[in-house]
């Protein structure tokens, strides 16, 4: 899939350029495509160093926090809840804990760090599927909420912000907030009804009800703020989050007298381990999207959604910034890449840029993660999990949209 995508990238940016030269007389186009491939080396580059840092730092941290007992604790606390939306799962199943780790570095934004959790997790569940090929129920529940994306704290965004030079690189936290909250409602609800999930279960509504009030509350009263209130309730919260989830881990890994320091640097390690094999994706799919925007292939098919768009009578700002949902579905690298360019050629804190920030941070790559995870079982027939992943992915995206034009418009 991935080898066909970054192709098609390559031969659609052929077939433009040419199509400019011979037709357009733009002879320039094919300098300026060469340029971009250069230049877009160059920048993977200084996006990577600055990704070392960030995935060293949190996977450092969430060692202190799987050390100090809060992963194994939260396992507990869902417990219930994952007995009844995953009844074959037994108590106290290993794949509990670590569908609870992975949602977890989810929720931190560290979707490179959770990938690996996420496959051991999926293979305890295949431990329980008496299907070698057809995935189970719980499989569909966990990937589907994987797909969602599930982001409470996207640090990733904020590292890519902080890179291209963003005041406020935590602008976006509230608006990926609440479209990953719509994204993953819809997940969730969509293969209730497919595997007819009884989500009036007074435990499962236990969870839920005091969560949906919570947000519901919080919206409404987001509603009463202005739009420059809004953007800086969006800093406050996420600068103090961010800060606040590092002193809760180092506090409850000193009463739990886990050597911290010694802790950190064992999750750090893991963390450079990780990052150092992400460059050659990065160039790879940097480069690949440089040359697309380069030849005016992306322009054109920006230029179309555009005129749909304006002919329906809507604004349309926001077009700019939908070359990242448009590849998000297939692959995190193209869409990181899209986010980038988007913020290169129209500023980071621009209206565009923060759309693609925002679909970034709410969404997730179904088709990548269909493949990896249900690849690496041996599952084949994958029943319902397309649609529903799908559905999720879409809701994001329209979130993302409106959320933005809510705080930022």
């Amino acid at each position: 899939m991935l080898n066909g995508l970054w192709l098609g990238f390559f031969l659609v940016a052929a077939v433009s350029a040419l199509a400019q030269w011979l037709v357009g007389g733009n002879a320039g186009i094919f300098a300026a495509m060469v340029e971009s491939i250069f230049a877009m080396a160059k920048l993977s580059v200084e996006v990577m160093v600055l990704l070392f840092g960030t995935l060293t730092l949190w996977l450092g941290f969430l060692k202190i926090a799987e050390k100090a007992g809060i992963v194994e604790w939260l396992a507990k606390v869902l417990g219930p809840l994952f007995a009844r939306l995953m009844p074959e799962v037994p108590p106290g199943h290993p794949a509990l804990g670590l569908i609870t780790m992975n949602f977890a570095a989810n929720g931190l934004g560290l979707d490179n760090a959770a990938t690996p959790i996420g496959l051991k997790a999926m293979r305890a569940l295949q431990e329980l599927n008496p299907s070698s090929t057809t995935a189970s129920n719980a499989q569909i529940l966990f990937l589907v909420l994987n797909a969602s994306s599930l982001t409470l704290l996207p640090v990733t965004i904020f590292m890519y912000r902080a890179q291209q030079g963003a005041t406020d690189p935590t602008l976006v936290f509230l608006p990926i907030l609440l479209a990953t909250s719509a994204s993953t409602l819809v997940g969730l609800l969509s293969v209730a009804v497919m595997q007819r999930l009884r989500l009036w279960d007074p435990v499962v509504l236990a969870y839920f009800i005091p969560g949906a009030l919570l947000l519901g509350g919080f919206m409404a009263f987001l509603g009463t703020l202005s739009a420059a209130a809004l953007a800086s309730l969006s800093s406050i919260l996420g600068n103090l989050t961010l800060f606040g989830v590092i002193i809760l881990f180092l506090v409850i890994g000193a009463l739990k007298r886990v050597k911290v320091y010694e802790a950190f640097v064992e999750g750090a390690k893991e963390g450079f381990d990780v990052a150092k094999s992400l460059l050659p994706y990065l160039v790879a799919m940097l480069v690949a999207v440089g040359v697309l925007r380069a030849s005016g292939a992306l322009e054109l098919a920006l230029d179309g959604i555009r005129h749909a768009v304006n002919w329906m009578g809507l604004d349309t700002r926001f077009v700019e910034g939908l070359p990242t949902a448009l590849v998000k579905p297939f692959s995190g690298s193209a869409a990181r890449a899209m986010l980038i360019e988007t913020m290169q050629t129209h500023g980071v804190d621009s209206f565009p840029a923060l759309v693609a920030a925002t679909i970034q941070g709410s969404t997730e790559t179904t088709f990548y993660v269909l493949a990896v995870y249900f690849g690496a079982v041996g599952i084949q027939r994958v029943r319902h999990a397309v649609g529903c992943a799908l559905l999720a992915e879409l809701c994001g995206v329209i979130a993302a949209i409106c959320v933005c034009y809510w705080f930022f418009a």
